[in-house]
């Protein structure tokens, strides 16, 4: 049978492969025994599953698959022990993820979406465009097949904060962190996943209305609408301030602190009027803020604004911090990693997606 017409188990839900199993005549059970094999084992062949018949195990390899995405290539940052993996989707579409280790967790840092609709202008991702939504499965394979291939780096956290916009591709996000968090995994906790998202209002409503109340961050990069609005469309339509309204519930209903993600670009989020109104925003709510060096997008042969940003220079960076924190703001500067290969925040982008 073609790969097309056969049905992709990864990426179902335990309720999800229950039904399926129902609908084929085999007990509730098998559902359990699957998932746990592909989300907790690491299986990719039906072959592997030993508590399952053979003749199950072949029926299945008939009829259904399980593996969504094949890597490509791994490159390995010179300057540090950042990896970033290209995978293909079933269709020919490239996406990038990228694993970074640091002295007491492995983050992997994962993409919902070909590409990004947002446009962005600082983001490499916004500059290659849209593509497609990925699957459920196509966003936990990347989880998965990192895994298997990091031995000892076992992966402590998942950041959604690779390639596109989590919040436009909401149920396969949420299916996504719900296969992650399952008991059945022994997977990671809610407290080990950060979803990143510009601001879709409504969505970070249903987000905090699930059951799957992870950590949020949110791509602020200015405190003043109007910056946002040249740097970050998306802005037009969903306001700074329509969406701290909903942060200040979102981190008071799940008992969390928001992390605003803050790219620091020369002479427009960098300014001492930026400090005074940073401080104003962070006192209304409880969160941490992020400052982030703005990474180098000339791979992607930008133009128009995207071709004039420029980054604010590190000693630059170290004094807007002292001042954010003198007036008592968490402040964290995020070390650059893995630029070297185009890995960096910012940087992801597929030009042959």
């Amino acid at each position: 049978m073609n790969k097309e017409k056969k049905i992709a188990l990864k990426g179902l839900t335990l309720s999800e492969l229950e039904e399926y199993f129902l609908s084929i005549n085999q007990p509730k059970f098998r559902a359990h025994q699957v998932f746990n094999w592909m989300y907790n084992h690491l299986s990719f062949d039906f072959a592997d599953m030993r508590n399952i018949s053979k003749e199950l195990r072949n029926n299945l390899a008939e009829t259904c698959f399980l593996q969504t995405l094949n890597l490509v290539n791994t490159q390995n940052s010179a300057s540090t022990e950042t990896k970033k993996y290209l995978f293909e989707t079933h269709d020919g579409k490239k996406i990038e993820s990228v694993l970074i280790p640091e002295k007491d967790r492995n983050t992997l840092c994962i993409s919902t979406q070909v590409g990004c609709p947002l446009d962005c202008k600082f983001c490499a991702t916004g500059l290659m465009g849209y593509k497609r939504n990925l699957s459920v499965g196509e966003v936990v394979d990347q989880y998965l097949l990192t895994a298997k291939g990091a031995g000892k780096e076992k992966i402590t956290n998942i950041v959604y904060m690779g390639m596109g916009e989590p919040f436009l591709n909401f149920e396969t996000t949420l299916k996504s962190i719900e296969i992650f968090t399952h008991e059945l995994t022994k997977g990671l906790s809610r407290t080990r996943i950060t979803v990143s998202t510009a601001g879709i209002p409504n969505k970070i409503k249903e987000l905090m209305e699930s059951p799957f109340r992870v950590k949020l961050a949110f791509s602020l990069h200015s405190p003043f609408e109007e910056v946002r609005n040249r740097i970050m469309p998306i802005n037009k339509k969903y306001s700074l301030h329509e969406n701290l309204t909903v942060l200040k519930t979102y981190a008071q209903k799940t008992r969390t602190r928001i992390t605003f993600e803050y790219t620091m670009l020369k002479d427009l989020n960098d300014r001492d009027i930026d400090v005074k109104e940073l401080t104003r925003i962070c006192s209304k709510l409880p969160c941490k803020i992020n400052l982030i060096p703005f990474n180098s997008i000339k791979h992607m042969s930008p133009a128009g604004i995207s071709a004039e940003l420029e980054p604010t220079p590190i000693n630059s960076i170290y004094k807007f911090a002292d001042k954010l924190r003198n007036n008592n703001i968490t402040v964290m500067i995020r070390e650059t990693q893995g630029d070297d290969i185009a890995a960096a925040c910012g940087q992801l982008a597929s030009v042959f997606a």
